[in-house]
């Protein structure tokens, strides 16, 4: 569906549930600089803007798909204005994408007039966007929310290739060196055959899931649910394809990954670590220098960040918020992140009133300073959401 359709659609809507709504609202679609997008603004227009960067779309030609705000309709009654863009391109560059946020903003201004505040909202990718965004344009960025978000950016592909790199050692088959297609053979007539399914693992399919269970944190609420989602689709070959998603791919390190299994299943901790392969990302993918949104994020928030997660997202898992946790603790800046989980077995399933009280709080932290409750990620996250 093109921007202008979307756009359509949602003033016919408007029109069919309030006339006078729909008057109050100015909506601008278009593509600028190479991305499409669609601009909404209220009469009542306060100076505050939303910009909501969506989630990955898979591998494909020509432009993304722009997508409305899942804040619409609670911005619009706020007087705050919200922009949305549909990247430049149908693939995992969340470097490219803040370029296409970042453009769009400037369009706004150009536009519409100068803002008070920037708040980027980020959905799954999107949450890659928005704190790539906020740690290397505080200047930009006010505050952030994000949902299912990759919040620990390459973090994200280490624990991906670190989940392969272990079904390989117990399944037996040669998952890292097999490319696609041959790669979906080898899972259906060797891993699932060797490990099982989850609620019908072999015994080295219960050791397999004893260590997916310490990779994601602890038995966490909904987890058989959450991975039978993702069971198969989280494995992942070395050789990723020649499209752009290759170079999220190319920048994995899993050298850092600590592996643990509960006893009874004949091997230990140590003897993971020593045996594993290991996965090593190629010279120069996670320079700082070269491409900072694929480098390991510092954790130097400047900004208020609230973040949403659902307890058995296996897509984009939750322990991928303790990861980022610990680096903004280690930087100083814990007090500018809130984390808050929800009981869930999906991905990017938030209920809307979460999200918006979730936006409304984090508002209220941006004018008051004082920030909201949030839950506390440290350690087991089996007990969070029960």
């Amino acid at each position: 569906m093109t921007a202008i359709r979307i756009a359509t659609t949602f003033l016919i809507l408007l029109l069919l549930a309030s006339p006078a709504a729909a008057e109050s609202v100015e909506q601008r679609e278009g593509t600028n600089e190479g991305a499409d997008f669609i601009i909404s603004v209220p009469s009542n227009w306060n100076g505050g803007l939303v910009i909501y960067a969506h989630g990955y779309e898979g591998e494909g030609p020509g432009r993304g798909t722009v997508q409305f705000s899942p804040l619409s309709s609670h911005l619009t009654a706020k007087g705050i204005a919200w922009a949305a863009t549909g990247y430049r391109a149908v693939t995992y560059r969340p470097d490219w994408f803040l370029e296409d946020v970042l453009a769009l903003r400037q369009r706004f201004i150009r536009d519409i007039g100068p803002v008070r505040w920037t708040v980027i909202h980020g959905l799954s990718m999107g949450g890659h966007i928005t704190v790539a965004g906020l740690e290397l344009h505080p200047e930009i960025f006010q505050a952030g929310l994000t949902e299912c978000g990759v919040v620990d950016g390459v973090g994200l592909i280490d624990w991906l290739y670190a989940y392969t790199a272990a079904a390989e050692y117990f399944s037996g088959a040669p998952l890292l060196d097999t490319p696609r297609p041959a790669f979906n053979t080898v899972v259906n007539e060797k891993v699932v055959p060797a490990l099982g399914t989850p609620g019908s693992y072999t015994e080295r399919g219960r050791a397999f899931d004893s260590v997916v269970k310490h990779l994601s944190g602890g038995d966490v609420a909904m987890r058989l649910e959450g991975l039978t989602r993702r069971y198969i689709a989280n494995l992942n070959s070395r050789n990723p394809g020649p499209r752009a998603a290759g170079e999220f791919a190319r920048s994995a390190d899993t050298r850092h990954i600590r592996y643990a299994i509960d006893p009874g299943f004949g091997v230990d901790g140590e003897t993971l670590n020593r045996d594993i392969r290991r996965i090593e990302p190629l010279p120069g993918a996670r320079s700082r220098a070269a491409n900072p949104v694929f480098a390991e994020f510092t954790g130097k928030l400047q900004a208020p960040l609230i973040t949403l997660h659902e307890t058995a997202d296996f897509r984009v898992p939750l322990v991928m918020e303790r990861n980022y946790r610990q680096k903004v603790e280690a930087a100083g800046s814990g007090k500018r992140l809130v984390q808050r989980v929800v009981a869930g077995a999906g991905h990017c399933g938030i209920d809307g009133r979460v999200r918006e009280q979730a936006f409304d709080d984090l508002l209220a932290w941006m004018e008051s300073g004082v920030a909201p409750r949030g839950d506390d990620l440290s350690g087991d996250l089996g007990r969070l959401g029960r």
